[in-house]
C-alpha cells in the first residue's frame, strides 16, 4: 500500500461504501498511534463509532463489546472504537466503565476531537453538530469494506449480529456460499448455507444433476439450493 497520509480536510472524498478499500489515515487511539488499514493487513477489523463519551448508550455497547472482544479475537477480528472526544477522555472514561461496571475496555478508542476522520468516514450525525451516529464498518484482512451498518443516536446497537454478520462474511469467503437469513438459526434451513445461483444456462441445466450427487445438498430449484456446512 502507498504511504498513509493523517486525516485532513484536504483529503477528503466521497463517502466509503461496501466494496471500496478503507480509506488509509494515520489516527490516534487511547493505546497509541494507528495506521489504518495497514496495521490491520491479515486481521479483519471492526470499527465502530459513538456519539461521545460519557453518555449511557454508548457505556452499555462498550461494555458489549468488550465482553465479547475474545469470540472476535478467536475469528482473528480486532476492535476499534471511535468518538470526536480527546484521547485524556477516553482514558478517564474507560477508567469509570471499569471502576464502576467492572469491565476492563481493552480495545483502542480512535480520538477524533477535529472530526476529520468521522467525516472522511460520513459518520456525522446530520443536524447535531459534530455527534458521531452509531456507524460499525467491517474490513477484511485486505483492507476491503465489507459490511458498513448505521444507527441512530438513541438505539444502542446489537453486538452479536454484527458478530453473526463476521461469521457469516468468513463462512461465505471460505466456502463460496451464501448465508440464509438469521443464519446460523434459520426457521426453515437451519445453519445451512446457499449456493450462489449458476452464472450461465449451462450450469443451471446441470445444478439438479450435480446437487443429487451430494448428501448434503437439497436442490428446490436451480437457483435455490442448500447445502450443511
Amino acid at each position: 500500500m502507498s504511504q498513509p497520509e493523517t486525516a485532513t480536510n484536504d483529503a477528503l472524498t466521497e463517502t466509503p461504501g461496501i466494496g471500496d478499500q478503507f480509506p488509509e489515515m494515520t489516527v490516534e487511539t487511547s493505546m497509541g498511534e494507528r495506521t489504518l488499514p495497514d496495521d490491520y493487513e491479515g486481521q479483519w477489523l471492526v470499527l465502530f463509532s459513538h456519539p461521545g463519551d460519557f453518555t449511557p448508550v454508548c457505556t452499555s455497547e462498550f461494555v458489549a463489546f468488550e465482553q465479547r472482544r475474545e469470540a472476535f479475537e478467536e475469528r482473528q477480528t480486532e476492535l476499534l472504537g471511535l468518538s470526536i472526544d480527546r484521547v485524556h477522555s477516553h482514558i478517564k472514561w474507560t477508567e469509570w466503565i471499569q471502576e464502576n461496571l467492572d469491565v476492563d475496555i481493552q480495545f483502542p478508542i480512535i480520538a477524533d476531537d477535529q472530526g476529520t476522520v468521522a467525516e472522511r468516514l460520513g459518520m456525522l450525525h446530520p443536524g447535531a453538530g459534530t455527534a458521531t451516529v452509531r456507524t460499525v464498518f467491517i474490513v477484511d484482512p485486505e483492507g476491503t469494506i465489507r459490511l458498513r451498518l448505521t444507527y441512530p443516536m438513541e438505539i444502542g446497537r446489537n453486538i452479536d449480529e454484527i458478530l453473526r454478520s463476521l461469521r457469516a462474511l468468513q463462512k461465505s469467503d471460505a466456502a463460496g456460499v451464501a448465508a440464509p437469513a438469521d443464519w446460523p438459526e434459520n426457521e426453515t434451513f437451519g445453519d445451512r448455507v446457499l449456493l450462489s445461483p449458476p452464472g450461465t444456462e449451462a450450469d443451471a441445466r446441470t445444478r439438479k444433476e450435480q446437487a443429487a450427487d451430494r448428501e448434503d445438498t437439497e436442490y428446490y430449484d436451480w437457483w435455490f439450493v442448500t447445502r450443511e456446512q
